[in-house]
């Protein structure tokens, strides 16, 4: 029983070790946002600031503002579409399946692997070809098919696990393939929508390849201007915290309100697929 103890205490020393190795970039980075630039100095990076300064976060809110719009923008239409067709994709190959339909679904797959760097040509010539090259439709257009694959598994596996006699009560009352839809899977289907917002709405926010060549300036999201805040002569550091702040917090709200709804979801999907 001692070295049971012994050991478990030395897993937790361990762990609080690792914590604090991992969030030492955070520290740095949310001391450095409230300090003058003249107090932001390698040697000093450690020190917390002599008095509280916002001028970081009243720069990079002036700056960031229209980004950070075209973001949200982006953003939330994309995660909704996704989401909503990776679902519908989802409920016809778990549930009306057809001829063909595993060969579909593995070609759908493939296109998980496509690396953005292989399609970039074509892509833009072909955005510039339906006129929605360096827009914010574009660029939704373009998430919404690159997230199709991803959300299109996660909602098959989830609903691989509703029972088929529900679905063959629903077609007893007189639902067809989209009544089915409305009134069984989209009530069941909850947390299967958080995950896969939370998924899709990071990997959206978070995307540079695509905002930095499918865009120019006045459409670009927050992560390429957050890039272009480095300047040319003189990087003001704690600009550039406070704007990473500011670009991080939208996707770490998300993940704190919604973080219990995501394991569930992540659960119920890996035990039922």
């Amino acid at each position: 029983m001692t070295l049971q103890r012994f050991n478990r205490s030395l897993l937790y020393v361990l762990l609080v070790v690792l914590a604090i190795v991992y969030l030492i970039p955070v520290y740095v980075l949310i001391v450095t946002s409230v300090k003058d630039l003249s107090e932001v100095t390698i040697d000093r990076m450690w020190e917390l600031p002599s008095h509280l300064s916002f001028y970081g976060y009243k720069e990079a809110f002036h700056k960031l503002i229209p980004n950070l719009t075209n973001s949200f923008l982006l953003a939330v239409p994309a995660t909704l579409l996704s989401a909503l067709l990776g679902s519908m994709n989802g409920y016809i190959l778990s549930k009306w399946q057809f001829r063909g339909s595993h060969v579909l679904f593995t070609c759908m797959l493939f296109g998980m692997f496509i690396p953005y760097q292989s399609i970039l040509i074509p892509l833009i010539q072909f955005l510039q070809s339906i006129h929605l090259y360096n827009s914010i439709p574009g660029l939704i257009l373009v998430h919404v098919a690159y997230g199709l694959p991803i959300c299109t598994l996660m909602f098959r596996n989830f609903y691989v696990g509703v029972p088929a006699e529900v679905l063959e009560a629903a077609k007893i009352d007189g639902n067809g393939f989209f009544g089915i839809y409305r009134h069984v899977i989209l009530p069941l289907s909850v947390t299967g929508f958080v995950v896969v917002a939370i998924w899709q709405f990071t990997s959206v926010w978070n995307e540079f390849l695509f905002a930095v060549t499918l865009t120019t300036q006045k459409q670009q999201p927050i992560m390429v201007a957050l890039q272009n805040l480095s300047g040319s002569q003189i990087v003001q550091w704690n600009v550039q915290m406070a704007g990473a702040l500011m670009a991080a917090f939208p996707t770490l709200l998300i993940y704190i309100s919604l973080s219990r709804f995501f394991i569930r979801g992540l659960l119920a999907g890996s035990i039922k697929g």
